[in-house]
């Protein structure tokens, strides 16, 4: 695959957009029948059990030195967010949810600049006003948003977005070294028997008495598999060829999608989505030039 390519770079942001960009309404639907911890468990056991041939495929690349840094990709990257986001999400709305998600890319620079000497460009730091601007953009021009749900419950993504910028910041310092693959299975060997374990202490008798509970699953199913472990062996592998700013700003892109999956639903796209759309997408542009 061609990771140094521009082009190759930015093709694996969309995709990842798109794909973290329909979690929120997997998330909506496995929450029907699901607690919200049950709905983060599954999630995470399913994506470790996918990613389990791999993980005992790499584990000879396992050195004591890269524990400390695979266990933070594994649990403050994916595992803890998991939790955080189903927890909110019984409080807030979908749009609230998408919109503080945004904040990643600034928490990614600034634990850079913080803790890993990343330099500061005028450039990146334009590109981010841009892009948080456009995606603040994007998620209130929907109706739904009312900004009096705010509540303590979205401290919870805001949280998750600070454990995202560690984890970016700790994967693209510590762990370049190792490949997508390798990174991904092995931080994801370690969550998967913590989530089986706290599975194993709940209730699932609810679950089975709720109708359609099957399909609910077939959602989380989606989101384990496809929104978790194949959307983090794409962000890992990237993450090794790009600036971690850069790679973060894949939040920003997010509510674009979040826009075309309205259209589907037969909302109608305006003026304004498609102004705030060029901002996202200049926004992103400027985070990545190089001079």
């Amino acid at each position: 695959m061609n990771w140094k390519k521009p082009w190759f770079q930015f093709t694996i942001l969309l995709i990842l957009a798109f794909v973290w960009g329909s979690s929120f309404i997997l998330m909506k639907i496995g929450l029907k029948s699901f607690t919200n911890d049950q709905a983060a468990g599954i999630r995470m056991l399913l994506a470790s059990l996918v990613l389990l041939p791999y993980s005992i495929k790499n584990l000879k690349y396992l050195k004591k030195k890269d524990l400390k840094s695979l266990l933070v990709a594994g649990f403050i990257g994916s595992f803890i967010p998991a939790f955080l986001f189903t927890k909110a999400q019984t409080q807030i709305d979908s749009a609230l949810a998408g919109m503080l998600n945004s904040m990643t890319p600034i928490f990614t620079l600034v634990i850079g600049m913080i803790f890993y000497k990343t330099k500061l460009k005028w450039l990146q730091v334009s590109g981010l006003v841009l892009g948080l601007f456009g995606a603040i953009g994007l998620i209130t021009s929907g109706q739904d948003l009312s900004f009096g749900n705010i509540n303590s419950y979205a401290l919870l993504i805001v949280l998750a977005t600070v454990f995202y910028g560690i984890n970016i910041n700790v994967v693209k310092a510590r762990l370049s070294h190792l490949s997508g693959v390798q990174i991904t299975s092995l931080a994801f060997f370690f969550t998967g028997p913590a989530a089986l374990i706290y599975l194993l202490t709940t209730d699932f008798q609810p679950v089975l008495a709720s109708p359609n509970w099957h399909i609910h699953f077939l959602a989380l199913c989606a989101l384990g598999i496809i929104g978790t472990a194949f959307a983090m062996l794409l962000m890992n592998s990237l993450i090794r060829h790009i600036s971690a700013v850069y790679a973060s700003s894949v939040t920003y892109i997010i509510p674009v999608f979040a826009i075309f999956w309205g259209v589907l639903d037969g909302e109608k796209i305006n003026i304004l989505h498609i102004t705030c759309m060029v901002l996202i997408l200049l926004g992103v542009y400027l985070i990545n030039r190089k001079k």
